[in-house]
């Protein structure tokens, strides 16, 4: 099953992604060494701990999630370059919400939008289980990061 994880994630993310040193391969990887899903919940928070908090001045309306029951900020540094390289940071009131956001970042930290938008964030969603394992209001609110990291990528693709 985890060779057949491995070829369905290759299909999905971009291979940028996944030769990170932070990737999702990695992330897949401590998933499936974690038994229970406590371990993973616990996991996801050990994440969120390692996120570097954000300032008060960046916890504005402009960088506050929509969608999310959580406090919710995300802040986009763009690194020059051809193409630009996309980088988010970003903070939450909530312990797993934080974990997941650090799980986003995993997946979408230095790359181009071409391949934010290229990425399938529910299908690695579903690869790491996390579709089954969390509520209704924290899967909205992880749907709703990911269409605000995409409509971010979107936006810096308009402007070029």
């Amino acid at each position: 099953m985890k060779h057949l994880n491995e070829q369905i994630l290759l299909s999905l993310t971009p291979a940028s992604v996944l030769t990170a040193d932070n990737s999702v391969k990695t992330l897949m990887e401590d998933f499936d060494f974690l038994e229970s899903w406590e371990d993973r919940y616990r996991f996801i928070i050990d994440l969120g701990e390692e996120l570097e908090p954000l300032s008060a001045a960046e916890k504005t309306n402009e960088t506050k999630v929509k969608g999310c029951v959580s406090q919710v900020w995300l802040v986009l540094n763009v690194e020059p370059g051809s193409p630009p390289l996309l980088n988010f940071r970003g903070e939450s009131d909530a312990h797993i919400v934080r974990g997941l956001i650090a799980i986003l970042l995993r997946l979408f930290n230095h790359i181009s939008a071409q391949e934010i938008l290229k990425t399938d964030a529910q299908q690695v969603f579903q690869l790491l289980g996390l579709d089954a394992h969390l509520s209704p209001q924290r899967s909205n609110g992880l749907s709703a990061m990911v269409r605000r990291i995409q409509d971010d990528a979107r936006a810096l693709l308009a402007m070029t």
